[in-house]
């Protein structure tokens, strides 16, 4: 491949040099202050921003062009000579653009990932049908035994890290196959265990490899589908993390009855290698920075002609930048930045109290009524249809956010984005005190089940409202602040299982629930202060997006 190092930033010059190069390396035939700006949406953390310097040319992957090119005059630091290249675009109705496949088959790849994804989420919770099964054949207590999920979801926390920057190098195709296979694979030991490491080990493994899936998800969704048409496709997509959990008790509770807690393991080496093979060989690569790398490559060697080039090509950072901005920029995110901080403890406190509830739902069921796991997971129903219907109602409020992007023509404030929050963030409080004073082992089953329902169905609401806040108050460092909450979230959530019981055997059911309960209801004052206070917080931010900054051509510096 032709090389492009001499145009590259040198990483040890001085900040000196940066600035001019800053100045002279990109005299574009249009200049950035009258391009075309980028759409600052959820897309941007599909972009390679974190891999390409603040100055490249976004727009290659967010516009069509008529012949496929967009001419670029370069100054190399090298010779000093200004060198003229063509950015390779996607063309108008180019039908290798993703955004251009039929909508049939953008809903047959849609359905393929959410399932994925779904799947991943169904085999961190089924094995909590059975756990007790796991603590009596290997002899260890039932906490050694909850450690099967806990290094299962702190896998979530930890792949991401290394997943999201090769998916930008690799593209995305190329990680679903790799870590689907290598989960399957380690799946496979838990169905033949003969001791209680291998399972923990073989299941930490896994959980690093189903990570994968779950982070690539939201943007295949984003590559397929244009803003206006997404509405739908991602309430698929964020239904799936929050059924799978609930659905697993369910049928891991009959599977387990019948069969033993072996096959709940058999189980998820089914379902995963069916959804393996599914992404493998019928889902085609959708990223588009690493689709018109492949075209410039085939123009180049076509043609003869090193001219066909991408940013990728041109505006590489160095390696140094990119290991900072994938691996220290989220910490530095959740530590300095309140907003970062404050939606990533909310969302954590969210993720724990469902895998709590794996837990807690034995604890109120099994050892207080007396029923068996079947019968137990039929009560996690309530909590699954609550997620249904607020997935149901996801289009709906895509549909209001567009309504106020045109009220405030196209660039409405982050802050509407917490809305649907504001307003669903006491789902979950109203949840939990049903669920903890209906747990009285002499009252009926329905009480905490059908607490279940207002919980599941504040889920979708809070969690994609969390999401696009981030996205929108951090837009050039989005995907270091959902790296920052995803990694947060895992660990808590992973953690809360190890205690869970210890909780409710010292408070007893109804107070250990309330305490639940009371952190929830706490948590509501985040969507309102940030509501009101939020846009006053950023502009004290070093790190959040600033729409007058970008005007004004002077846009805050990732690195």
């Amino acid at each position: 491949m032709t090389s492009f190092n001499h145009l590259e930033r040198d990483d040890s010059s001085s900040e000196t040099t940066r600035t001019d190069d800053r100045v002279t390396r990109y005299s574009s035939i249009v200049s950035r202050r009258d391009r075309e700006p980028i759409p600052f949406n959820e897309d941007l953390v599909n972009l390679p921003s974190r891999t390409l310097s603040n100055e490249a040319n976004l727009e290659e992957y967010t516009q069509e062009t008529i012949d496929g090119q967009i001419l670029r005059e370069v100054k190399s630091n090298t010779t000093g000579v200004i060198e003229r290249y063509e950015l390779v675009t996607w063309k108008i109705n180019d039908p290798e653009n993703p955004k251009n496949f039929s909508k049939a088959y953008k809903w047959y790849c849609t359905m393929v990932v959410a399932i994925t994804c779904f799947v991943v989420a169904f085999n961190s919770a089924v094995i909590t049908a059975d756990l007790e099964g796991v603590a009596r054949e290997f002899n260890v207590s039932e906490e050694v035994a909850l450690l099967t999920i806990t290094v299962f979801v702190i896998g979530f926390g930890v792949g991401p890290m290394a997943f999201a920057p090769l998916s930008e190098i690799v593209g995305r195709r190329p990680i679903y196959a790799t870590t689907l296979l290598v989960a399957v694979i380690f799946t496979i030991p838990g169905c033949v265990a003969k001791n209680i490491q291998t399972l923990i080990v073989t299941r930490a493994l896994a959980g690093i490899a189903f990570s994968a899936p779950m982070t690539l998800v939201g943007g295949t969704l984003a590559d397929l589908w244009t803003t206006e048409e997404r509405g739908v496709p991602m309430a698929a997509f964020s239904a799936a993390p929050f059924i799978g959990p609930a659905v697993g008790p369910l049928v891991g509770g009959f599977v387990s009855d019948g069969l033993g807690w072996r096959w709940l393991y058999w189980l998820q080496l089914i379902l995963s290698g069916f959804v393996w093979a599914m992404i493998t060989f019928t889902v085609p690569e959708t990223y588009t920075p690493k689709l018109l790398s492949r075209r410039a490559a085939k123009l180049r060697a076509s043609t003869g002609d090193s001219k066909h080039v991408t940013e990728e090509d041109l505006d590489m950072r160095p390696l140094s930048q990119r290991l900072r901005l994938f691996l220290v920029r989220p910490f530095q995110l959740l530590f300095q930045e309140y907003i970062v901080f404050f939606v990533s403890v909310y969302m954590s406190v969210l993720y724990g109290l469902l895998y709590m509830f794996f837990i807690a739902f034995p604890i109120v069921y099994q050892k207080g009524k007396g029923y068996s796991a079947s019968k137990t997971g039929l009560m996690f129903i309530p909590l699954a249809v609550g997620v249904l219907c607020s997935a149901a109602c996801a289009p709906f409020v895509n549909k209001h956010y567009l309504t106020l992007c045109k009220k405030h023509n196209g660039k409405p404030p982050a802050e509407v984005r917490l809305i649907p929050m504001m307003i669903s963030c006491w789902c979950i409080p109203i949840g939990l005190f049903i669920f903890a004073w209906s747990s009285y082992p002499r009252l009926s089953w329905a009480g905490p089940a059908f607490g279940g329902f207002p919980v599941g169905f504040g889920f979708i609401f809070l969690y994609n409202s969390a999401n696009n806040y981030l996205v929108d108050s951090y837009q050039h460092q989005a995907a270091s602040a959902l790296a920052a909450k995803t990694c947060i979230r895992s660990f808590w959530g992973a953690s809360v299982v190890l205690f869970t019981n210890q909780m409710y055997n010292r408070l007893g059911y109804q107070w250990a629930s309330s305490l639940l309960g009371f952190i929830a209801l706490a948590c509501c004052a985040i969507p309102y202060v940030f509501y009101f206070k939020g846009a006053a917080i950023r502009k004290y931010s070093k790190f959040a997006y600033s729409p007058d900054e970008e005007n004004m051509g002077l846009e805050k510096d990732i690195v």
